[in-house]
């Protein structure tokens, strides 16, 4: 608490709660557009190299909350956080992404993605890959750094 405000808390009973507090503090690579179309979001551009390969390139001046930031090592590390559930996502495990799939950072604000076998949903499926700091994976996590796993409390 500081001298400008007070803590904050929320209280929320509805069954999606977690989803309005997500779409309020976390972004992602790509977003829907009102027609459905995947627009650019935290990526300014997306190439594929082939069928297995993904080029992602990001914005070079986004900073999270707590002034930290975005780059490709944040990026990499949402990606890995969130693959080591079976199931990260409340809409089912169609939203994973292949065993094995990789990132390469190729510098601050580019990287590849390497996915075992073509992967035509990904720009679908970086929809659902959403993007939280250092802080939210070391302390927080979904749940997981509490109970254990980040999957079924929802």
């Amino acid at each position: 608490m500081n001298q400008h405000g007070g803590i904050i808390k929320v209280v929320d009973w509805s069954a999606l709660n977690w989803l309005s507090v997500l779409f309020n503090t976390m972004e992602e690579f790509v977003r829907a557009s009102t027609g459905g179309a995947i627009i650019s979001n935290l990526a300014t551009k997306f190439n594929w190299k082939d069928p297995y390969t993904l080029d992602i390139q990001l914005h070079p001046d986004v900073y999270f909350q707590d002034g930290t930031k975005y780059d490709s090592d944040i990026a990499k590390l949402n990606f890995i956080e969130e693959k080591r559930w079976f199931a990260p996502h409340p809409p089912g495990t169609w939203l994973n992404f292949p065993d094995g799939s990789e990132v390469e950072i190729i510098n601050e604000h580019n990287i590849i993605f390497h996915f075992t076998r073509p992967e035509g949903l990904a720009l679908g499926k970086f929809r659902a890959l959403h993007q939280a700091n250092l802080l939210f994976w070391k302390y927080l996590g979904f749940g997981y750094r509490k109970l254990g796993s980040g999957e079924g409390h929802w």
